[in-house]
């Protein structure tokens, strides 16, 4: 199997099991407008048993059942504009997407430095319409099979991310073709994401026949190992210790490094998982200053 697709599965099924177990109540929220947003026409999501469903957790907006994929511009302010761009793709185990935390804030960020950002708000596997019924789905998806004597732990079956990068490769696309409209320089062009939306960062990279990104920024994805393509772009990499998906591994900053890519990795004290911008007294809140330093420093803010 992949190692990257056993990685990812592994990691996606830890993601959905954090959401679940920690004590953030639920409140129902009603769908937003998202005027600015574009769709992507990239069809839907087979056998979805409910429509797009929207809801607050740690004051945070997050959409479920995702079948119609968009992206949303964030644009500078004229005259701030350095023609760098970025697609953004927020995380949540591909089951709902955390689209204030880890979209919106963090395109906002971006814009109000300078670059334009584009918040990907892809398709997700279906759960069901009733928020009981989702957290049910995940409590069975997550309970694992009693270890026995002897044999080795059961091995999570392949993800399949066909839709996932399809909107991935259509948000990219889309960009391309209004760069002169939205001001991009299609060869400053990257990708970040956040847990699942960084092991979307990374399958793209890895698998994608057409996106050609300038550079990549996985936000506490997952860290194994992974085969590097010889063209793969600059990486900035970041995790805490006290993130549950890290437990001490390091095998796709060493293997961006085996591969001669540039890569930059910050190993934090503190920031569990989820934090997106930042969260009050975590070492980990600094390092959206160091991203946007390690774009500078690597020419992806200046025209050439």
């Amino acid at each position: 199997m992949n190692l990257f697709k056993h990685s990812i599965l592994a990691s996606c099924l830890l993601i959905a099991s954090s959401a679940m177990a920690q004590d953030g109540t639920i409140y129902p929220l009603e769908r937003p407008a998202e005027p600015n947003a574009i769709l992507l026409n990239t069809g839907g999501v087979e056998n979805q048993p409910a429509t797009e469903t929207w809801f607050k957790q740690w004051g945070d907006p997050m959409a479920r059942n995702i079948t119609t994929a968009t992206i949303t511009p964030f644009l500078p302010e004229p005259g701030k504009a350095n023609g760098a761009a970025v697609i953004v793709a927020p995380g949540g185990g591909f089951r709902w997407l955390s689209l204030g935390n880890e979209g919106w804030e963090v395109a906002q960020a971006l814009a109000d430095q300078g670059t334009a950002a584009f918040v990907l708000k892809y398709r997700l596997r279906p759960t069901p319409e009733s928020m009981d019924g989702f957290k049910e789905s995940m409590n069975q998806t997550l309970s694992p099979r009693p270890a026995v004597q002897g044999e080795a732990p059961p091995r999570p079956a392949s993800f399949d991310l066909s839709d996932q990068l399809e909107d991935a490769e259509a948000a990219y696309a889309m960009i391309v073709e209004r760069a002169e409209e939205w001001g991009v320089d299609v060869d400053r062009l990257g990708m970040i994401g956040f847990s699942a939306g960084a092991g979307l960062t990374m399958h793209s990279t890895l698998n994608s026949k057409t996106m050609k990104l300038a550079f990549i920024g996985p936000i506490y994805g997952g860290m194994g190992p992974v085969e590097v393509p010889k063209d793969a772009p600059p990486m900035f990499n970041v995790i805490a210790t006290d993130d549950f998906l890290f437990k001490g591994q390091f095998g796709v900053v060493d293997s961006w490094y085996k591969a001669g890519i540039p890569v930059e990795f910050h190993l934090y004290q503190n920031g569990g998982h989820g934090f997106g911008l930042g969260n009050p007294g975590r070492t980990s809140n600094r390092w959206f200053d160091a991203f946007i330093h390690w774009l500078d420093v690597n020419g992806f803010l200046a025209s050439n």
